[in-house]
């Protein structure tokens, strides 16, 4: 069972890292951001974060050919999404002026496509999860429930830490973020198709 946990740790640290790099981008961009949106940021991360790994479980325990066919397109699609949403955020720092200090809010919207994109390579984390827990539903649910903990602590100090930034940096914050989103994108994408 310590193994479970210890092993579960790892790859919660490991798997939040893009979510960690996103959160502080939304803080960047957002730094009057109320604490309630910031745990709201947070808690989606990391219930994407446990969710695909659970899914990745439930495919290689069950449907296992499915899931194959679905596995070489997860890099093409994290790389769709975040591209667009940095880009977004990229085109949007640009095109205000510096001495615009607004907020530019997130919406739920986008806050679920980038938990998604973010965590869709955790789908991945399924196969080992099979290798770690077996067979058994709540071996594979409390490593899943350890990585979304772990996440959940990463990226709620990842926000945090991107708003203190995000003052700081004014408009710029924006034109950081979106370049951290496409980067992160770029960077999934790569070590999905020529690395896997």
């Amino acid at each position: 069972m310590w193994e479970l946990v210890f092993v579960s740790l790892g790859l919660g640290v490991g798997l939040a890292m893009d979510a960690c790099a996103v959160s502080m981008s939304n803080g960047m961009n957002e730094p009057h951001m109320k604490p309630c949106k910031a745990i709201l940021i947070a808690g989606m991360f990391a219930f994407f974060q446990c969710a695909m790994p659970m899914l990745g479980w439930v495919c290689v325990s069950f449907v296992v050919e499915q899931f194959n066919k679905l596995a070489p397109w997860i890099p093409y699609i994290a790389l769709v999404l975040l591209v667009i949403i940095g880009g977004k955020m990229l085109y949007d720092g640009v095109k205000h002026k510096e001495s615009d200090k607004t907020d530019r809010k997130l919406t739920v919207g986008m806050l679920l496509i980038q938990a998604v994109a973010t965590s869709i390579d955790a789908l991945s984390t399924g196969f080992s999860l099979v290798d770690l827990a077996g067979n058994v539903w709540w071996k594979a649910l409390t490593s899943a429930s350890i990585i979304a903990v772990v996440t959940f602590g990463i990226c709620l100090g990842s926000v945090y830490l991107g708003k203190r930034f995000g003052m700081k940096l004014g408009n710029k914050a924006q034109i950081l973020g979106g370049c951290i989103l496409i980067g992160i994108g770029l960077e999934i994408f790569i070590s999905g198709v020529f690395f896997a």
